[in-house]
């Protein structure tokens, strides 16, 4: 697995399901604010003139040679919740992207986010 820091290195690469269907370009990493480890990415889906970000788990991914594969199917990801190409995630949203994929969701202790884009 590649580190948050080495995000710029993979910017713009295919990412593709567990069945090697491109879903889209991946876009950046959101760590977890409990670890700083990467967490989740954000993935550029969508018609050139409708462009949004989605979330997906990294959890499990794993680096070839020009992508990022994922382990959940692309249907999943491209309905997971999203955000507009220059937004970030709202702080009362990042318990939907972890619902969307049957995540448990705990903020930290003083109820500050989970997610943080480094």
């Amino acid at each position: 697995m590649f580190e948050a820091d080495d995000i710029r290195k993979w910017r713009d690469h295919d990412v593709v399901d567990s069945a090697g269907r491109k879903i889209g370009a991946l876009e950046s990493i959101y760590v977890d604010t409990a670890t700083d480890k990467p967490a989740f990415a954000t993935v550029t889906v969508g018609i050139p003139t409708r462009r949004r970000l989605v979330f997906v788990p990294l959890e499990g991914s794993k680096v070839g040679p020009g992508y990022l594969k994922v382990t959940y199917p692309k249907n999943l990801v491209r309905d997971a919740p999203s955000i507009g190409t220059d937004d970030v995630l709202p702080a009362t949203e990042e318990e939907a992207v972890f619902k969307h994929y049957e995540l448990s969701y705990q903020p930290g202790t003083g109820g500050e986010r989970r997610l943080a884009r480094p």
